[in-house]
């Protein structure tokens, strides 16, 4: 099944990403295979969030858990496991 996670950094993560960046979609990869699943996508965005992952995991069990780990890991909060009701292919 297909979820959208949203979240924001903490400041304490921004800084540490400030100070050594690196590619935040391979760490969110490792976490997302060893729940069971595949990442689809990572975005960096702009505005109310700062990031949207798009991840194929087994249930909403999986999904609710891998957003807690999120939340856990003390490098984001509000982390929101969402399930699509639609997809729409262009």
């Amino acid at each position: 099944a297909i979820f959208i996670f949203q979240g924001r950094y903490t400041k304490e993560a921004m800084r540490g990403m400030v100070d050594n960046p690196e590619d935040r979609s391979i760490a969110t990869g490792k976490m997302v295979e060893a729940a069971g699943g595949r990442l689809i996508s990572y975005y960096v965005t702009l505005g109310e969030w700062d990031f949207i992952v798009t991840a194929d995991l087994p249930d909403q069990a999986t999904a609710s858990a891998v957003a807690m780990a999120v939340a856990a890991s003390g490098g984001a909060h509000a982390s929101l496991a969402i399930r699509p009701v639609a997809r729409t292919v262009p």
